[in-house]
């Protein structure tokens, strides 16, 4: 691994990836949150659990608990931060490539990383409804 790169797996990644695997932003539980999803890779075995608290009908925070490769716990913190502020609805038509955007790219091989955060988020809002 260098300072502007992630090398795993045979893949490089960017230093967006690189900076969300290191520093992942809102990981942990939340305590009463009004939506919980979990998603799940049985391929690699990589896991997700998103948690999201509402206020007004806007997401005023999310959490997540990870379990998986660097790309899987990066594009978890990422989704996090994409969620910040945005109604039920907008959540609803967020794809994996918005996740794959906000990560500088990824390669085709681990773009399941993505579909696995979006998998969850999905996950959370049927829940609810």
């Amino acid at each position: 691994m260098n300072a502007k790169n992630l090398e795993e797996d045979g893949f490089a990644y960017g230093p967006i990836v690189l900076d969300h695997f290191q520093n992942p932003r809102n990981a942990g539980q939340m305590s009463e949150p009004d939506y919980v999803g979990e998603a799940g890779n049985p391929v690699c075995g990589d896991r997700m659990r998103l948690f999201l608290k509402m206020s007004d009908g806007k997401v005023t925070e999310a959490r997540f608990l990870t379990f998986g490769c660097s790309v899987a716990i990066a594009a978890s913190s990422i989704l996090t931060e994409l969620v910040q502020g945005r109604t039920v609805e907008e959540l609803g038509a967020m794809r994996n490539s918005e996740i794959v955007d906000a990560l500088g790219g990824l390669p085709k091989e681990k773009e399941n990383c993505s579909v696995l955060a979006e998998s969850a988020l999905q996950s959370a809002l049927a829940a609810k409804g």
